[in-house]
């Protein structure tokens, strides 16, 4: 099977192109221009990985790069994806990551209608709704993002249901991995504490700590997708863990990790507050457990041991260098 990646160089990107190659699939990735930094990183990473360019703020693009690759499966997870940045840049927000799977939808029916998409999706989309959140959860996002992502997911359901396309949708709970971007609040925490831990800083400013999130592994969510894009009808699925832990949770695993108390390292920023938050976010996955057998491999406490880990490692190479 021959398939198309937007998003290709992000962590869910890269682990879904390495999981695809290795299961013999022609695989291919859309960059926005031929010198993308982490062009050469993923050409290691998976050495049959094709590229063709293309870009969600342009449809011309889109349809070009469908013709190059021919694909039989779009996985659609390009996008902005760093909530915070959405209240500052709301315009762009909404231009790639809502407008523009309009766009690539546009473009997949004019070449050919008969590929299949599959598109993330975010859990921000349930907003202000009380957890646990499924596929038939009322949508009330509180950000930029989350509107977005609301309305690329409005989008996909409604070219389904009027063109009879196999498109489907996968609303995906946070996941991380060692890929993550250190920007996201997991990450940002475990790689802080392993610098606190080394002696390379003295403190760690976050927001606040009682919000809770469903935190599943990334490798595991990209196992979804394939069984989503294969399964013979279109739906939409929750992917989550099925379970919630607070950001209070992560300081006190990552500090433990190391042997030291959080209470005197953390700061509390006003400044890291968002306009409008989130309080808590947990997926129900009974849908996809039942139709399509996926269950998440890794717990809450296994996820954090691997964040943990591999961030004192990456701590001590960077005080070697020092």
């Amino acid at each position: 099977m021959r398939v198309l990646i937007t998003g290709v160089t992000g962590q869910d990107g890269s682990f879904l192109a390495e999981q695809l190659a290795a299961d013999g699939h022609e695989v291919y990735g859309m960059l926005r221009g031929a010198y993308h930094p982490k062009r050469q990183w993923l050409q290691n990473l998976v050495p049959t990985l094709r590229f063709v360019s293309g870009d969600l703020l342009d449809q011309s693009s889109l349809v070009s790069a469908l013709k190059n690759s021919e694909p039989d499966v779009v996985y659609n997870l390009g996008a902005l994806t760093f909530v915070g940045m959405s209240w500052e840049q709301p315009a762009i927000m909404t231009e790639v990551t809502g407008l523009g799977v309009l766009r690539l939808l546009e473009a997949i029916r004019a070449v050919d209608p008969t590929i299949r998409l599959v598109h993330t999706s975010s859990s921000e989309q349930f907003g202000s709704s009380p957890p646990p959140q499924d596929e038939k959860t009322h949508f009330a996002p509180r950000s930029p993002y989350g509107v977005a992502k609301t309305m690329a997911h409005h989008t996909v359901v409604n070219f389904r249901e009027s063109y009879g396309m196999h498109a489907s949708t996968v609303i995906m709970f946070n996941h991380t991995s060692t890929r993550r971007g250190l920007e996201f609040v997991e990450r940002k925490i475990t790689h802080g504490v392993a610098l606190i831990a080394a002696g390379l800083s003295e403190s760690l400013h976050l927001g606040p700590l009682d919000r809770f999130r469903d935190w599943g592994w990334a490798p595991d969510y990209m196992r979804a997708l394939p069984l989503v894009s294969e399964n013979a009808a279109p739906g939409d699925y929750v992917l989550a863990t099925g379970h919630m832990n607070s950001v209070r949770e992560v300081v006190e695993y990552a500090f433990g990790f190391h042997g030291l108390e959080w209470e005197e390292f953390v700061v509390t920023d006003p400044a890291l507050y968002r306009p409008a938050d989130v309080e808590a976010l947990c997926g129900n996955t009974f849908k996809i457990r039942q139709e399509l057998g996926w269950q998440p491999n890794l717990t809450f406490e296994e996820i954090m041991d691997r964040l943990c880990r591999h961030d004192a490692a990456s701590a001590l190479t960077q005080l070697d260098h020092s």
